[in-house]
């Protein structure tokens, strides 16, 4: 920023201007530091720039009575300057001195060629400095007090000219403003109509006549009369019927109606002395005619230019008073809509949830039932294919019941991801090795390009793995039998990777290409519903890499050409965190049956009698209960080592059981095990909190459940369980 000196106003006939500015253009603190001192006497404004650039910029703000420039400076030099400075039209001939340590002929001529008006070389003489910019000082004064007479004299003459012009403007002026703020002081016609009339009486005319419309049919809706009270009084403003009128009135009215013109009124042939002519002025806004203004006045020749703007201003008012009650109108309406909208949205989501958390009640005992057969039926094949399918359609369901969850979650704002430094490709090969099983069974053929190395970036492990898997199962669903699916990750932008999934499937048709992220958006199917899923795998995919602040795309040259999904995720080239220390090993017992005593306490009969049955085969002694107060009154005898709860229990839930067994001591240092359908973070927190030691998702994994049992038991008394709150599912 350049710097300005601080200066004396002068005491001649010039100091109205205030003191001269002069520029001084040199890269050396030192140098400006004299200059300031040599000519801070002189009491004008020094103005210090220490380049060119700075220079051209503090022309552009103001004009200068000379100009002290360096021609040796870093940037652009003191010639170049010149030379730019003088291409503005202010500094055109603005006094250049050209300061500068050693000069030449050469150099002389060019400054001088550039309009310079004097050549000094440095260190410069203070007192030949000083009265040489002091000349150009007073030469730029003199012609500012010129040129400030000339316009004196020329505004002096203009101003007596206009004044009586002016008055007449500032008076219209403010009588509009005026008129202005009144019409828009209420949106209420009546009281708009009767703010006119008062406006017009008896400012413009001792007698007024407004007629409006009807929006609907043009007819006349509203009749408004008002005619000049005695002095000191109000006008006097009564409500009218058309028919009223007079003849020559309502004859005009109603030709400025039609015509939307203004319609002069003269008095009718033999009317009595002293009929008032007027006129009629319509309110038009754009084509449409609101209504028309008549007025009555003495003077035939009167100027009606402030009427025409005061109706023009009126029709405004007017104008927007309907369009405010339209614009009421339409806004309840919308509001309404949204209302039902976000209702319908809200028990659309509501619903979700509930469906999600009731198909897994049945899911449990299914899945439990499927473990039980694995273990007592005798070896047959066809019974080993018939678990074998069921397992595999529960496993299909619950991935579907997960998929709805995740969305009704998103949709209400309730994932909370867990980000961690993490290694890209360990996510990519757990997908991987989700969804190898389906690729084997359809014949397709799998291929990946990995770099060689990890690719380490900051998210939930186990979210992207389900995103990964999703696109994955997507892209085997819509391939068919023996085709070919490749996976590589481009690590190229040291910002982002980008994980390419492409197939040469069934392709996505053009139009379904912009909405394929959307909410059960899904192509055309056959009958048949060859595919399956529900229409929401993608949306949960894309909704998962938002929350990772990345995207996803999607680019398929059309039906039967296959198709491409990119995921772009920002990385971390940051080095790889320490690694964790390896879990002691379990040993050889891990999973194996523990013999201790199981209490199952579940309202739904099937869970807890299938979950009783596959842990008593493995080896425990189990009891079952059905609702809480059968739990506490069982626990009391049983007194069990693990108790599996679940938390939504008649007559008492599971909470309070679990707070109440914390009390007791024969089930004190009992494992707790929550079971239950929600399995967001709050619902976790509130577990811990009632005092569970783990927190399950319906439906369990059986032998997920009996390798807890077994790690439990051999836990020294008083230690806690490893990672006692990473659940089996997020």
């Amino acid at each position: 920023m350049p710097l300005t000196s601080e200066f004396t106003p002068l005491d001649d006939d010039g100091a109205a201007d205030g003191p001269s500015s002069i520029l001084i253009v040199d890269d050396m603190p030192e140098k400006l530091l004299v200059f300031e001192t040599v000519l801070g006497e002189l009491g004008q404004q020094l103005v210090f720039a220490r380049s060119g650039a700075e220079a051209l910029r503090e022309i552009l703000k103001q004009e200068f009575a000379v100009i002290l420039l360096d021609v040796n400076m870093p940037d652009i030099d003191g010639f170049e300057t010149a030379e730019m400075i003088r291409k503005y039209k202010r500094s055109a001939h603005t006094p250049i001195i050209f300061i500068t340590s050693y000069a030449d002929e050469i150099q002389m001529a060019r400054g001088y060629a550039l309009g310079a008006v004097d050549y000094m070389l440095s260190p410069v003489m203070p007192e030949m400095l000083r009265s040489k910019v002091q000349v150009f000082v007073q030469l730029h004064d003199m012609q500012r007090r010129m040129a400030r007479r000339a316009v004196e004299r020329i505004a002096l003459a203009a101003a007596e000219a206009a004044r009586h012009a002016a008055e007449e403007n500032t008076r219209r002026s403010n009588y509009l403003l005026q008129a202005s703020r009144v019409l828009s002081g209420s949106l209420d016609t009546g009281v708009g109509m009767g703010n006119l009339l008062r406006l017009v009486v008896p400012e413009l005319s001792d007698a007024a006549t407004l007629v409006l419309l009807e929006e609907s049919s043009g007819g006349p809706e509203r009749v408004m009369a008002c005619t000049a009270g005695a002095p000191d009084e109000a006008p006097l403003i009564a409500e009218r019927r058309l028919e009223q009128l007079g003849p020559e009135d309502r004859l005009g009215l109603l030709r400025a109606l039609e015509s939307r013109a203004r319609v002069a009124l003269a008095p009718a042939p033999g009317q009595p002395e002293g009929t008032r002519a007027g006129t009629v002025v319509p309110l038009v806004i754009g084509e449409r005619c609101l209504g028309a203004l008549l007025v009555r006045a003495d003077d035939a020749g009167k100027d009606w230019s402030t009427l025409d703007e005061l109706a023009g201003r009126a029709a405004i008012a007017f104008e927007n008073a309907r369009l405010y009650r339209s614009l009421e109108t339409e806004i309840e309406e919308r509001r309404r809509a949204e209302a039902r909208l976000q209702d319908s949205n809200r028990r659309k989501d509501e619903f979700l949830a509930m469906l999600s958390h009731e198909l897994r009640n049945p899911l449990a005992p299914i899945r439990s039932a499927v473990e039980v057969i694995r273990r007592v039926a005798p070896p047959h094949p066809k019974l080993a294919w018939a678990t074998d399918v069921t397992d595999r359609q529960v496993s299909h369901l619950i991935r579907l019941v997960e998929e709805l969850l995740d969305v009704a979650r998103i949709s209400q704002g309730k994932i909370v991801l867990k980000l961690e430094p993490m290694d890209l490709m360990e996510a990519i090969a757990h997908s991987v090795e989700t969804v190898q099983p389906y690729f084997e069974a359809r014949s397709q053929v799998f291929t990946q390009s990995l770099p060689d190395g990890p690719v380490w970036l900051r998210g939930d492990s186990a979210r992207l793995s389900q995103v990964l898997a999703n696109l994955l199962n997507n892209a085997a669903k819509y391939t068919q039998h023996g085709g070919t699916i490749h996976l590589s990750v481009n690590t190229d932008d040291p910002r982002h990777a980008v994980i390419s999934i492409r197939d040469n499937g069934m392709g996505i048709d053009a139009e379904l290409l912009p909405n394929v992220f959307e909410l059960f958006e899904q192509g055309k199917r056959s009958l048949d519903r060859a595919q399956g899923g529900l229409g929401v795998g993608l949306t949960v995919v894309q909704r998962l890499v938002q929350l990772h602040q990345g995207r996803v795309e999607v680019v398929s040259a059309g039906p039967g050409l296959g198709a491409e999904f990119r995921v772009v995720l920002p990385v971390d080239r940051r080095e790889a965190p320490p690694a964790r220390p390896e879990a002691p090993a379990v040993g050889e017992g891990a999973g194996v049956a523990v013999p201790c005593r199981v209490l199952v306490v579940d309202d739904n009969r099937d869970a807890a009698e299938t979950t009783a049955l596959f842990l008593e085969l493995a080896g425990h002694e189990v009891q079952v209960a059905e609702d809480g107060v059968q739990a506490l009154d069982g626990a009391a005898a049983f007194a069990p080592d693990v108790v599996v709860l679940d938390i939504g229990l008649p007559r008492m839930d599971g909470y309070e059981v679990a707070r109440r067994l914390r009390t007791r001591p024969e089930t004190r240092h009992a494992l707790l095990i929550a079971l239950t359908g929600y399995g967001q973070q709050s619902d976790r927190m509130l577990a811990k909190e009632a005092g569970f030691d783990k927190h399950l998702v319906k439906p369990i994994d059986p032998t997920e459940l009996s390798r807890l049992i077994g790690e439990w038991k051999r836990v020294p008394p008083g230690e806690a369980l490893p990672s006692p709150w990473e659940g089996v599912r997020a």
